[in-house]
């Protein structure tokens, strides 16, 4: 058995976050993920982030991983790598599968949740056809293992991540024949589609793929128009040529754990569904687990981060490392902070969404501990 005061579950962005926090404080941190290395999806990110310059405006993704693998590295953090936790029981005991040869259960006074969200998929025909991934994936590929997935790629999804992978995939070698988009409008930010679209890249709005066809891999892709009611228009029907497909369709939290945990959930759809219900401290309805990152609601790595720090600060504070009032003000200046990052056009209903899930949390918490 491995004993520790805070363990953390996933080494992203929000799960290093929260381990700096406690430990300069000074916890024992253990800090489990089940990849061989840890920062999570920074190191795929090699755009620069924007906003204000207190959320690393103008510095890339890749970057802040380093940086914080660096504060994580000199503060003496214990690391599982490779360790896939599968089960929790009593909201202090977590079950690690250690490199898929032993297990192990570690035993913590406080848990973090950082488990990060999932891509969701697209079901048409030939989607199991070899060419066909998630966007992230392709993400993976080209920026981390330094591989291209494709000549002729077609993006299925105009957010965010569809169009800043475009943009690197244009920048990796690949042609990008087109970025489909179910909505009647495009739905990333324009500073990123724009550049997509200087490219000669065509998007096409009310559009989504039919079927793929191809014997061994995706040789061709038949894509189709939309109706208001996102049914296909008969007759609108062409043909593109294609050997990869790029899936940029949303992300769904992984959850799994906390449901094991027993935590009470809520359902939020602008967020990417069931989510485990927490206060203002990152607390969940179990007393002693906490939750950060995109477990609590999908949005961005600066919001993952900002998460990570409140759960790592209030957990110390559990602990008794930070008293109850320096932890009241830490926490409010971040959620000052988050309030400004989720303000603006496509923060509103994210930040709406998050004050529903706080005043239920709240409630909810204080009528369960108190």
């Amino acid at each position: 058995m491995i004993q520790t005061e805070l363990a953390i579950v996933g080494a992203g962005p929000a799960g290093l976050s929260a381990a700096i926090e406690a430990r300069r404080a000074g916890a024992d941190v253990l800090l489990i993920d089940e990849n061989a290395r840890p920062g999570g999806q920074l190191f795929k990110q090699i755009h620069k982030f924007f906003g204000s310059r207190a959320h690393k405006a103008g510095t890339r993704g890749i970057n802040i991983g380093t940086e914080l693998l660096r504060e994580s590295q000199e503060l003496g953090i214990r690391t599982c790598l490779k360790g896939e936790v599968c089960g929790i029981e009593n909201g202090q005991n977590l079950w690690v599968v250690i490199d898929r040869n032993r297990s192990e259960i570690v035993k913590a006074k406080k848990i973090i949740l950082a488990t990060g969200a999932t891509e969701n998929a697209v079901a048409f025909p030939g989607w199991d056809l070899p060419g066909i991934m998630g966007a992230g994936a392709a993400q993976t590929m080209i920026n981390v293992n330094r591989v291209l997935p494709g000549r002729k790629v077609l993006m299925l999804g105009s957010g965010n991540v569809g169009v800043i992978v475009s943009y690197q995939l244009l920048q990796a070698g690949a042609d990008v024949v087109a970025v489909l988009e179910a909505a009647p409008k495009l739905g990333g930010y324009g500073v990123h589609t724009a550049k997509v679209a200087r490219a000669g890249v065509p998007f096409y709005v009310s559009h989504t793929v039919k079927q793929a066809f191809g014997t061994d891999h995706v040789e061709a892709v038949e894509i189709v128009k939309l109706d208001a009611s996102f049914n296909q228009i008969p007759g609108t029907e062409r043909i593109m040529e294609a050997d990869t497909v790029c899936l940029a369709t949303g992300l769904t939290p992984l959850t799994e754990l906390a449901w094991l945990a027993g935590c009470k959930f809520k359902y939020l759809p602008a967020l990417g569904g069931h989510l485990p219900i927490h206060d203002d401290r990152m607390r969940t309805t179990k007393e002693n687990i906490f939750v950060a990152g995109d477990i609590t609601g999908i949005e961005e790595a600066s919001t993952a981060m900002e998460e990570g720090r409140l759960a790592g600060i209030n957990a110390a504070a559990d602990l008794g490392y930070i008293s109850e009032e320096e932890a009241k003000i830490r926490s409010r200046e971040i959620w000052d902070s988050l309030n400004c990052l989720r303000s603006g056009y496509f923060g509103q209903k994210r930040r709406e969404s998050k004050d529903l899930m706080l005043q239920t949390g709240n409630e909810v918490i204080q009528w369960k501990i108190h």
